[in-house]
């Protein structure tokens, strides 16, 4: 091993990573580590933290997404001890393996290595997810089972075997759950590795979908579906039943919809589902919804916004009271920035209530509420308990209703910050929206300080992508002028593994801010139109949608198509500038 140098932290803050203050600040963040503390703060990234890591034990720093390693060195560690300890093997040289590992202190890790392999081992760090990704992509998506998804599905197409009446009889007595759990042994597996594999390809959502003839599973990618193979119609009650035992719901009620919540350890890591049963007129349809942990560790810094928008937003987040809201479709990133806003707040000096429906993500140091209509815990009730609780900042998952609408302004007004989500196309909508629920429009110009409209757009696959130049009709069509689309960086992916050949890896936001100046308050409380307060927000330096969407593309961070896909009802009236 390596000789010790100075510490991590030492070499970030030398290095201009971050400042002193910064890592005082991560510090002070009780029962939170200090690694995690800079990446949930959004001042280092993980592979930043790692590099430092490396410089301090002394070891080399893999890049492992940019290597390949040859199957010869592969087969020099068995895949149950690779996953069972995280490690990655990279290379041999006189006799020594060198294997990637996420701790450098994993002095047990190294021995039991040693004495298993017989080899002497060096060792090389990258970040943990890295080496999880790898060890699925070099040994295969699952931890538990050899096969695959496709295997399964054409073992169950080339036999006849009917799963489906052991299902029936186990919802009507209980000894019929032990006969289930023997005899739907493949089908156990089979679900299993489709939840797996939804994880490896990064989906956000698992559809099982009944249909009169065969039965479709589509995982949605970077807010997009993608079919997969179909499994025999016959599977169909095997499936639900299996889906509905994880999730704790009552596999003999298939007349009612139902919903459920699943724990798991998959793709090395621990994730949440969420689950929705519907009965449909071919039979149970099955949505799960995939919460992975990760993605609400995001920061500020992280979402997309251009620089002028950031700045905006972090000074609003850290006024003292009024309302923050975000408006989109679902899907857009909304429950997704405003946990960003969260864990920038997050301080032990400061009280943060949630009132959500769902809670779908837990975050540490806060406290929060799930809405509950059938006992009355509705959106407004819980404000006004959360009142009483003295906090800080409340957030209310979503503003339906005129009671709710009220009792988050009266929140406001009385010296609370409130962050909402509303349902509306942009931002200057939302102004209209609350006071068509029925909110005085005094109050809604008093109370609210900001409205950001936001979307998910694709971005091009890094590995894949390549400069090409659009037609000339698309850019007369979106309004660019020529001189400005020769200085731009237009990209597009080709397609290849790293992407499913889609051209697109990842998600990025595009936003829309309306800040309400005293020019727009005074609109508000006149009951101006939207179109009139769009007009003066853009005359007031309001980026829309499709203009953020057009600079990002201009970049190269995403495609024209993509922009057009996302936000086309906004192209016509918003030339580019």
């Amino acid at each position: 091993m390596a000789k010790q140098g100075r510490d991590w932290t030492d070499i970030l803050v030398k290095r201009g990573v971050i400042g002193p203050d910064q890592m005082r600040e991560a510090q002070s963040m009780n029962h939170v580590p200090v690694e995690e503390a800079l990446v949930k703060l959004g001042y280092a990234g993980v592979d930043e933290i790692m590099k430092a890591k490396a410089e301090q034990h002394g070891m080399a720093f893999v890049e492992l997404r940019e290597i390949e390693i040859p199957p010869s060195v592969i087969e020099l560690v068995p895949e149950s001890l690779a996953r069972e300890n995280i490690v990655m093997p990279l290379s041999q040289e006189s006799g020594a393996i060198k294997v990637i590992m996420h701790d450098p202190n994993a002095f047990e890790t190294i021995d039991k290595l040693r004495f298993v392999l017989n080899r002497e081992i060096e060792v090389a760090l990258a970040p943990k997810e890295a080496i999880v990704e790898a060890i699925n992509r070099y040994y295969g998506g699952s931890s538990t089972e050899t096969e695959s998804v496709d295997s399964m599905l054409q073992e169950f197409t080339d036999t006849a075997i009917d799963f489906s009446e052991d299902v029936g009889s186990s919802g009507k007595s209980g000894s019929g759950a032990i006969g289930l759990e023997e005899g739907d042994a493949p089908v156990i597996r089979l679900v299993h590795l489709i939840i797996q594999e939804a994880v490896n390809m990064r989906a956000s959502d698992i559809h099982i979908e009944p249909f009169a003839d065969r039965v479709r599973i589509r995982y949605r990618i970077d807010g997009v579906c993608m079919e997969r193979d179909s499994p025999p119609r016959r599977l169909l009650g095997s499936i639900v039943s299996r889906i509905k035992i994880m999730g704790s719901m009552d596999i003999a009620e298939k007349r009612r919809p139902q919903d459920g919540r699943i724990k798991m350890h998959a793709a090395g890591k621990d994730i949440d589902l969420r689950v929705s049963v519907l009965p449909t007129s071919h039979g149970q349809s099955v949505v799960m919804r995939i919460l992975d942990r990760e993605n609400i560790k995001v920061g500020l810094r992280d979402l997309g916004f251009g620089e002028e928008d950031w700045k905006r937003f972090a000074s609003m987040i850290k006024r003292p009271n009024g309302i923050l809201l975000v408006t989109g479709p679902t899907g857009s990133g909304k429950t997704t920035t405003l946990y960003a806003a969260l864990n920038e707040l997050n301080r032990p000096d400061v009280k943060i209530i949630t009132a959500e429906d769902p809670v779908e993500y837990y975050l540490p140091g806060v406290n929060q509420c799930e809405v509950r209509a059938k006992i009355g815990m509705t959106f407004a009730r819980i404000i006004r308990a959360m009142l009483r609780q003295n906090p800080n900042i409340l957030l209310v998952g979503e503003i339906r209703d005129e009671e709710t609408a009220n009792t988050a302004i009266q929140a406001s007004l009385t010296g609370h910050l409130v962050f909402s989500t509303l349902h509306t196309n942009d931002a200057p909508s939302a102004v209209t929206r609350l006071i068509d629920i029925g909110v005085q429009p005094f109050l809604v110009a008093s109370s609210v300080m900001a409205i950001m409209a936001q979307r998910l757009v694709r971005k091009v696959c890094p590995k894949c992508r390549v400069r090409y130049e659009p037609p000339a009709h698309v850019l007369q069509g979106i309004g660019l002028k020529p001189e400005i689309a020769k200085k731009a960086n237009f990209m597009k992916g080709k397609g290849c593994t790293h992407c499913n050949k889609s051209g697109y890896r990842g998600r990025m936001g595009i936003y829309e801010l309306m800040t309400m100046t005293s020019q727009i308050r005074d609109m508000t409380f006149k009951g101006d139109s939207t179109q009139n307060l769009r007009r003066m927000a853009r005359k007031q330096g309001m980026r829309t949608l499709f203009e953020d969407g057009m600079v990002k593309a201009l970049k190269g961070l995403t495609t024209i198509d993509e922009i057009l896909r996302i936000t086309q009802h906004d192209s016509a009236a918003a030339p580019t500038k």
